[in-house]
C-alpha cells in the first residue's frame, strides 16, 4: 500500500491549459500597467520640475516604486514558468509569493513616507501651484485607472497574490492623484496649503489597509497555512464518510503559490483488500469537491498505521 502520488488529467503543479492562460494575461496586463505608470512617472518628474511642485515630485517618486513593484510582479510570473528540477521539485511557482510579500513591504515604506513627509507639511505648508498640479494630476489619474482597468480585466486580481500587490501599487497611485485633486481644488478656492498634506494622511491609511491585507496573505502561504477556501475538518469529515474509511490522520493542506494547492494525507482503511477502491475514491472526492489536484495519500491497515507526526 504505502504512499500513492496524484496528478490529475491534464493537471499538476505545472497547471494546465486554462492555468497558462492566466499566466499569459497576468504578464499582459502587468507590461500594459508597467508602460503606463513608467509614462506618468516621467512627466510628473517633468511637471514637478518645471512648476516647482514638490507634492508631483513626491508622486513621481511613488510612481518609480510603483513601477519597480510591476517590474519585480512581471519577472515573478516569468522566473515561475522555469520548469521543475530535482533540487526544486516544487519549481519557483514560490517567487511570486515572494514578490508579492517584497511588494507589499514597499507599501507600508511608501506610506510611512508620505505620513512623514505629511506631518512635516501640517507644521508648515509650502505653498503649491494647485492649477498646474491638478491638471497633471488629472492625466495621473486618467492613466492609474486604465493601468487599474488592464489589470482587473486582463489579470488574476482577486486570486494571485502577486498581481494583487500590483494591482494596490496602481490603485494606490489612483488614490494618491485623487487626493491631489481634491486638495489642488481647495487650495485654489481657499488658499488652504494645509489640505495637502491632511488627504495625504487618509491616503497613506487606504495604502495601509491593503498592504496589511497582502501581507497577510503572503506570511499565511510561506507558514504553509491552510488555504482560506479550504476547511481541514470538512475534507477529513469528506474522506471519513467514503466506504472502508475508519481514520483520517496527519492531514495537511498548503499553498504553493496563488491557486495551487496541495494535499497530504494518511487514510487507514478496514480492508486492505479494498485499498485500491478507497483511493480511487479518495483522489476523486478531492479532486471533484475541493479542487484538489494534486494530492498524496498514504493507505494504511489498522494492523500497521504509521506513527502520526507531532506537528
Amino acid at each position: 500500500m504505502g504512499h500513492h502520488h496524484h496528478h490529475g488529467p491534464g493537471h499538476g503543479l505545472h497547471g494546465h491549459g486554462h492555468s497558462h492562460g492566466i499566466g499569459h494575461n497576468n504578464m499582459r496586463g502587468l507590461a500594459i500597467a508597467l508602460i503606463v505608470t513608467t509614462s506618468i512617472m516621467v512627466l510628473e518628474a517633468i511637471g514637478g520640475i518645471i512648476t516647482h511642485s514638490l507634492a508631483l515630485l513626491s508622486d513621481s517618486g511613488h510612481m518609480l516604486s510603483d513601477a519597480a513593484s510591476l517590474a519585480l510582479s512581471l519577472t515573478a510570473i516569468w522566473i515561475a514558468k522555469r520548469p521543475t528540477t530535482m533540487g526544486k521539485t516544487y519549481g519557483y511557482h514560490r517567487f511570486e509569493v515572494l514578490a508579492a510579500l517584497v511588494n507589499s513591504m514597499t507599501l507600508f515604506f511608501i506610506a510611512g513616507f508620505i505620513l512623514w513627509e505629511a506631518f512635516e507639511r501640517i507644521q508648515d505648508p509650502p505653498e503649491v501651484a494647485g492649477g498646474v498640479m491638478m491638471l497633471i494630476a488629472c492625466i495621473g489619474l486618467a492613466a492609474n485607472l486604465l493601468s487599474a482597468w488592464v489589470l482587473m480585466k486582463q489579470g488574476d486580481t482577486k486570486d494571485n497574490l502577486n498581481v494583487r500587490s500590483a494591482y494596490l501599487h496602481v490603485l494606490g497611485d489612483a488614490l494618491g492623484s485623487v487626493g491631489a485633486i481634491a486638495a489642488g481644488a481647495v487650495m485654489l478656492l481657499f488658499g488652504w496649503f494645509w489640505a495637502d498634506p491632511v488627504i495625504s494622511v487618509l491616503v497613506a491609511l487606504l495604502i495601509l489597509r491593503g498592504a496589511w491585507g497582502v501581507l497577510a496573505g503572503t506570511i499565511h502561504i510561506l507558514m504553509e497555512g491552510t488555504p482560506p477556501s479550504i476547511q481541514p475538518e470538512e475534507v477529513k469529515s469528506s474522506l471519513l464518510s467514503l466506504p472502508g474509511v475508519s481514520d483520517v490522520h496527519d492531514l495537511h493542506i498548503w499553498t504553493i503559490t496563488s491557486g495551487k494547492h496541495v494535499i497530504a494525507c494518511h487514510v487507514v482503511i478496514e480492508d486492505t483488500m479494498q485499498w485500491q477502491s478507497v483511493l480511487a475514491c479518495s483522489l476523486q472526492l478531492l479532486e471533484n469537491k475541493y479542487h484538489l489536484h494534486h494530492a498524496t495519500i498514504q493507505v494504511e491497515s489498522k494492523d500497521f498505521e504509521h506513527h502520526p507526526c507531532d506537528f
